[in-house]
């Protein structure tokens, strides 16, 4: 097993009578990339801003590589791409990397830097003068030219096209792959569904599950299943095994059930007309909201 990066035990923070997080267990392990998802709220910003001590805990403790985030030198594995940020706007891109890559013991050249975050037709830009995806992208970039072992991105696709978007989590599959170990928040479960090895779902300032994608979208035991049939909802409602049912305006019935295989076969046998039969699993978005809608 590769070993923990940076870890939250037991995180608890307040902003007045408002909680943000509420007992947070998290763990980062090299070479995995961590999602974490979570309505507006939830208290994701929040918990990235502990873990690269910008904010202090109420309770918990923190752990960066072998050390705390207080300290220097586990701050200089680290890369970080926030919401916000203050970059001198006046400068053009390569003096951005050039001067961000100052910070760290052993950066990336700028042109290495460039090519990475798929910058270098903007080097000689003004940042004031980009517009937002390529501010973002070079953002990425400040974010990389340090070589970090870990990195944590919160909402780094905002304000890019769909191009773009895919481009970025190429070169996020490049680095992970090479062993770096990436934290990202996104509202795109799109995004988690494409990128994530783990996924944890915060809700209310805490994580309320923590798995891999299929184990997290398996973790019901339920199944949906979808098909046209002339079978009333009600009826098909009162069967053993089968958890919800509705009809939908385009005539399409589809149910959730902890029996997948028998309820098909109750459905062909009731209805030998049904056609347009799909089984799947809970599909993320449907968990995500299964979780946030249990934990509110």
């Amino acid at each position: 097993m590769q070993p923990v990066l940076a870890a939250l035990r037991g995180i608890h923070k307040r902003y007045g009578d408002t909680v943000a997080l509420a007992g947070v267990d998290l763990e980062l392990r090299r070479g995995e990339l961590l999602v974490l998802l979570g309505g507006n709220g939830a208290g994701k910003t929040t918990a990235i801003a502990i873990l690269l001590g910008l904010l202090r805990a109420d309770a918990g403790s923190v752990a960066l590589f072998d050390g705390t985030p207080v300290q220097r030198a586990m701050r200089a594995r680290v890369g970080a791409m926030l919401q916000t940020g203050g970059v001198p706007d006046t400068l053009r891109v390569a003096e951005l990397l050039d001067l961000f890559g100052s910070y760290y013991p052993a950066p990336m050249p700028v042109a290495e830097a460039a090519d990475l975050a798929g910058i270098g037709d903007l080097l000689q830009r003004p940042y004031r003068t980009l517009s937002g995806g390529q501010q973002r992208r070079v953002q990425f970039g400040l974010a990389v030219v340090g070589r970090p072992e870990l990195l944590v991105l919160d909402e780094p696709t905002v304000g890019l096209d769909i191009e773009a978007r895919h481009g970025f989590w190429e070169r996020l599959r490049a680095l992970v792959r090479a062993g770096t170990g990436v934290l990202l928040t996104t509202h795109w479960l799109e995004e988690a569904q494409a990128l994530a090895d783990r996924v944890a779902v915060l809700a209310r300032g805490r994580v309320v599950a923590q798995d891999s994608l299929a184990g997290l979208q398996a973790a019901d035991g339920l199944r949906r299943i979808a098909c046209r049939t002339a079978l009333a909802p009600a009826r098909v409602a009162a069967w053993p095994g089968v958890v919800a049912v509705e009809r939908g305006d385009d005539g399409l019935l589809t149910l959730q059930a902890a029996d997948a295989e028998a309820v098909v076969r109750r459905l062909l046998e009731r209805d030998p007309d049904l056609s347009d039969l799909e089984v799947r699993r809970t599909g993320l978005a449907e968990r995500f909201l299964e979780l946030t809608t249990e934990a509110a």
